[in-house]
């Protein structure tokens, strides 16, 4: 066992601002004697004590001191500080008076702290040029409300910075705020160059807790560096990969400075060169050909300047539009065409790619494949239009048509006309008369009235609206077509409805009449028939002269060659009736 008096006290307390600390103060006293007082103390700035607990046995005395309202002992007389506060990181002294054992007395530093805000990094607004005479700064880091204060680092691209003459500055400021805590600021200034417009900068805030070293780290930061354009493109950007003409055209100009430098564009012409920069879109870099041609064709120059240096860089680019030109059509013969005629179309073009041929009629349906379309036999109704189609199979979506019309010369040739027509005299009535002819031709009627005249394509339709008169239901109307290759006419026969109704009532009644004796008459022989009057047998004559026969029946002579095959229809219909037939026939010996 001891043989002094003890007293154990941690050397460091740590407790965050805010917080309550709790110092305790554990001592031994031989033989288990009585302590006779502990006293609490503080040690102020010059390192002088102030008491701020005495404690005996008969009671607790608290000093009058700024800690007043903070203090607290607990039951094991340890010492409590509520509200901890930066100005209370100091030494705290526990006192102990044992009698006879004298006096003893430890102490404790009370380490107070404040973890730091995260820290906060804003790059250079602006940008940096790679050709500063100055070391540029090229961020600046703060972080506020720590205690102690912190340190702050600096990182490019996961690798730590350090201070170097002339290549890397870092200045730091320290600032206590009135509440005790420290805001601290960094600026880092470094050099920069072209490959540093990828470098991620950030920078870490250290500070200590609980004896060992901790870190909070910003964000990553990039900065705006300009330097000058090393390499210039130029590039042609068209719908399809092969341009033809028609076809709208981009060129874009990109070059690998920051900022973009000042662009122009060129065309060559012959030995100079067309500046075309007014057409282009301005501070872009992009010139647009809309709908280009043959004339398109030729070498592009793109021009970056940059302001920053004054260097300049260029780069060309050729434009190759494909076109087809000089569709042409000829015709053999190539003189005047008549029906029934023939003739052969050929198709022709011009082109840097090869090309195919394709003939279609008017109404858009593929003839034939070929630069040659051969028609025989014409006629007024050949379709007089026809279209070569050209095609560059190697450059989609290019192509050209011409189209040529075959005229077909002949005299007129009436296709319709309305006769007979029916009519009524005084009624107003319109005639139709349609020909089909080339040149075109002229129509005159035989009488006057109001004529209307159609064209389509060789077809002519000529209408006239009269009023019927007696004398044209009587002698008609002509309808005369003709043009310099000769003359067609026909007549229009009208017809009287009211005649005609009057015609065929008559009609009607004779066929009724002639069916009612028709029917007398078969009943009257089939009545004879049946009373035995009209006997029916196989011979070929039957004689009505004999003296002996009687007045008062009816001979019939019946010849074979003239009812032959009324009469084999007769015995093939009923077998009964030509065998009493042949029974009549033979029991009648006066007839043979």
């Amino acid at each position: 066992a001891a043989s002094k008096l003890e007293i154990s006290m941690p050397a460091v307390v740590e407790v965050e601002i805010g917080g309550t600390a709790r110092i305790e103060c554990n001592f031994y006293i031989p033989e288990n004697a009585s302590y006779t007082y502990i006293d609490w103390f503080y040690v102020d700035r010059s390192n002088k004590q102030v008491r701020l607990y005495h404690i005996t046995a008969s009671g607790v005395l608290e000093d009058d001191t700024d800690y007043k309202k903070r203090l607290s002992l607990d039951g094991d007389r340890a010492l409590s500080i509520s509200a901890v506060t930066a100005q209370d990181a100091r030494t705290f002294v526990c006192q102990v008076g044992a009698g006879s054992y004298g006096v003893g007395e430890n102490s404790t530093e009370l380490s107070v702290y404040k973890v730091p805000n995260t820290p906060e990094i804003e790059p250079t607004s602006g940008g940096i040029s790679v050709h500063s005479s100055d070391i540029p700064a090229i961020a600046k880091c703060t972080s506020k409300n720590s205690f102690p204060p912190p340190n702050i680092t600096w990182h490019k691209n996961g690798e730590q910075l350090h201070a170097q003459e002339n290549q890397v500055t870092i200045q730091s400021t320290l600032t206590r705020e009135s509440s005790g805590l420290y805001t601290v600021s960094s600026t880092l200034y470094a050099p920069v160059t072209r490959e540093d417009r990828h470098s991620r900068y950030r920078c870490t805030v250290h500070y200590w807790l609980r004896g060992q070293r901790r870190a909070l780290e910003s964000r990553e930061v990039q900065v705006n560096i300009f330097y000058p354009a090393e390499h210039l493109k130029l590039q042609v950007v068209s719908s399809s990969a092969l341009v033809k003409e028609g076809d709208n055209v981009t060129l874009v100009c990109e070059a690998d400075g920051n900022p973009q430098p000042v662009f122009s564009f060129f065309k060559k012409n012959l030995n100079e060169w067309q500046d075309l920069t007014s057409l282009a879109e301005p501070d872009s870099g992009v010139l647009k050909l809309h709908e280009v041609d043959k004339s398109s064709n030729g070498t592009y120059k793109c021009q970056s300047l940059d302001l920053d240096d004054m260097s300049q860089i260029e780069e060309d680019v050729d434009l190759v539009v494909n076109y087809i030109e000089g569709v042409r059509v000829k015709m053999e013969p190539s003189s005047t065409l008549r029906e029934g005629d023939s003739v052969t179309l050929s198709c022709d073009a011009f082109s840097p790619v090869g090309l195919k041929y394709q003939w279609r009629d008017e109404k858009g349906k593929k003839l034939v494949d070929g630069n040659q379309l051969y028609l025989s036999n014409l006629t007024f109704e050949t379709s007089n239009t026809f279209s070569c189609r050209v095609m560059a199979p190697s450059v989609p979506g290019l192509e050209q048509s011409k189209k040529v019309s075959v005229a077909v010369e002949g005299k007129p040739r009436i296709v319709a006309i309305s006769s007979p027509l029916y009519v009524r005299q005084d009624e107003v009535i319109n005639l139709t008369c349609k020909a089909i002819a080339f040149p075109r031709p002229t129509v005159q009627w035989s009488i006057n009235g109001t004529t209307h005249e159609y064209m389509d394509n060789q077809h002519i339709t000529s209408n006239l609206t009269v009023r019927v008169s007696h004398d044209l239901l009587q002698a008609g109307a002509m309808c005369r077509v003709s043009n310099r290759l000769g003359v067609s006419e026909k007549h229009i026969q009208l017809v009287d409805q009211k005649s005609t109704a009057e015609s065929q009532g008559v009609i009607i009644v004779a066929i009724i009449v002639a069916i009612l004796v028709v029917a007398v008459l078969g009943a009257v022989i089939y009545f004879l028939h049946k009373k035995g009057k009209i006997p029916c047998g196989r011979a070929g004559k039957q004689d009505i002269t004999k003296p002996e026969a009687r007045k008062d029946k009816i001979v019939v002579e019946v010849k074979s060659d003239k009812l032959s095959e009324e009469a084999g229809l007769l015995q093939g219909a009923n077998g009964e009736k030509r065998a009493a037939a042949d029974q009549v026939g033979q029991s009648d010996p006066g007839r043979t």
